[in-house]
């Protein structure tokens, strides 16, 4: 406990961020990591309970309370090897972790949580400044080869484990550059994607291999990559000693009512990686702008607020949000600590302006006439009343609202089934690749030699959650290949 009064003594601190008019101009991360000094107060307001919930409520188990102790104290360079020893890529969690660690801290119970994001943030942009995040090649070759389909937080968490146990890894990945729903999905504004590019470089000085444009198990390819090439599943399964599917959960969830088939409605998904390659330089990708338009995002979670935050930064006309649910209440601590709580959360591109509207569903898509003919115009809504967990239709509330693009982000179904029947593994309930998590055989699927993690296993889940199954997915490969393991779960 760096300072026995911290929590007393000093209050939680923001990070600093550009104003949003400022920001809505460009596509760069926008929030900037805390300073030295910064971070020390933050982390003195650690009490270093004696159960740290904070870990539990992390996915990865991170060792939040030493490292905190460490920045307080300026060993930077051992809490950088804390952080890394539980997190693979704590820049990305870093940045776009919700922080569920935050309100399962003791403090939540009554005051403002530790800044332990924020702490994590300065932590690894420090390490990087510093050059402390060096490759860690296997000191000597296993001899057995691992396949890892997709290369998302969770393919490339699994590989980096499995390189250094010593194993030859190949990453395939279905798109033209490395790095999944975090290359193609999550914003540059958010993420910028140095921060893929350089764990890459690390990856590949550990002996890992990228294959890119390779699709397997016939599964649509996303963000216009053309170039793609079929892989069969049964030449995985006979080339290599083991098959990891770490694909993410890429299945939308559509919205099947009157005018689906107009023109000027899409899933989120082909919208924001369009984006995501123009600023990295795509210049033919000219398609599917918000500008000038009146935007309506039909979904209210972090995908919704990527799209809202990128049709700003396109100049749309209006952006509004609507959401099925009853707007939730914001109560100033956690109700139900150390668990997460239902609140409302309000992003920074709900900041650069967006119009929010809570327990609507949409009953039509409306078409235009003349030259806006077999395009959408509006749509049809009707109001919603929630009790007891059940939802009716508010008598005489319906209302239209204009719009000349839709976008749908209402969370995804599953993975795409074609890769699962592909490698042919049984599948829960919700069509995810069915595996255990603990015990004998955990992340094994029904397929020999077939592994899965992440999304594809779990469905649509965080970044940290990704991390966490990668990793100790990568422990039970091992384990597999070699009969034991010193990889840690």
């Amino acid at each position: 406990m760096g300072k026995v009064t911290g929590f007393l003594e000093f209050r939680r601190l923001k990070e600093a961020s550009e104003p949003p008019e400022q920001r809505k101009k460009h596509y760069r991360e926008f929030t900037a990591h805390l300073s030295d000094a910064e971070a020390k107060i933050q982390g003195a307001r650690c009490m270093d309970c004696g159960t740290p919930y904070c870990m539990s409520g992390c996915p990865v188990n991170n060792i939040i309370p030493d490292w905190n102790d460490l920045v307080f104290r300026e060993n930077w360079e051992r809490a950088i090897e804390v952080l890394h020893s539980t997190n693979n890529f704590p820049e990305f969690t870093g940045r776009v972790c919700p922080a569920p660690c935050e309100e399962a801290c003791t403090l939540r119970i009554n005051n403002d949580p530790v800044g332990i994001k924020s702490i994590e943030h300065a932590i690894i942009d420090k390490a990087w400044e510093a050059g402390w995040v060096q490759p860690q090649p296997a000191a000597a070759s296993s001899g057995r080869r691992v396949a890892i389909v997709g290369s998302g937080p969770a393919g490339l968490a699994c590989a980096q484990q499995l390189a250094r146990a010593g194993h030859a890894v190949v990453v395939f990945e279905k798109n033209d550059r490395v790095g999944g729903l975090l290359r193609y999905g999550i914003p540059d504004f958010k993420l910028e994607k140095r921060s893929i590019d350089r764990r890459v470089e690390q990856l590949l000085a550990e002996g890992v291999e990228f294959r890119v444009n390779q699709v397997v198990g016939a599964a649509p390819v996303g963000a216009g990559n053309a170039a793609a090439q079929a892989v069969a599943a049964h030449e995985l399964v006979a080339d290599f000693d083991a098959v990891v599917l770490a694909g993410g959960a890429e299945q939308p969830r559509d919205l099947p009512v009157p005018g689906r088939e107009l023109g000027g409605i899409h899933f989120a998904m082909d919208f924001l990686p369009l984006q995501n390659r123009r600023v990295a330089g795509d210049a033919k990708v000219t398609q599917l702008w918000a500008s000038g338009k009146h935007v309506v995002v039909i979904g209210g979670g972090d995908t919704g607020s990527d799209c809202i935050g990128t049709s700003n930064r396109h100049g749309a006309r209006s952006v509004t949000q609507l959401e099925l649910l009853p707007m939730p209440s914001d109560p100033e601590r956690n109700p139900v600590w150390p668990y997460w709580p239902t609140r409302l959360r309000t992003s920074s591109s709900h900041e650069e302006g967006c119009e929010r509207d809570w327990s609507v569903a949409t009953k039509a898509f409306v078409g235009g006439s003349g030259a806006a003919s077999g395009k959408v115009t509006a749509l049809e809504l009707v109001r919603l009343e929630w009790r007891d967990g059940r939802m009716s239709e508010m008598p005489g509330s319906e209302f239209t609202l204009p719009a000349d693009l839709v976008l749908l982000a209402m969370g995804f179904v599953s993975p795409w089934q074609s890769v699962l029947d592909a490698f042919g593994v049984d599948k829960d309930a919700r069509g995810n690749a069915r595996a255990t998590t603990d015990g004998a055989g955990c992340y094994a699927t029904s397929a020999a030699k077939v592994f899965a993690a992440g999304d594809m296993r779990r469905g649509q889940s965080l970044v940290v959650w990704a991390i966490r199954e990668g990793r100790q997915c990568a422990r039970a490969v091992d384990e597999f290949l070699t009969g034991a393991s010193l990889l840690p779960r």
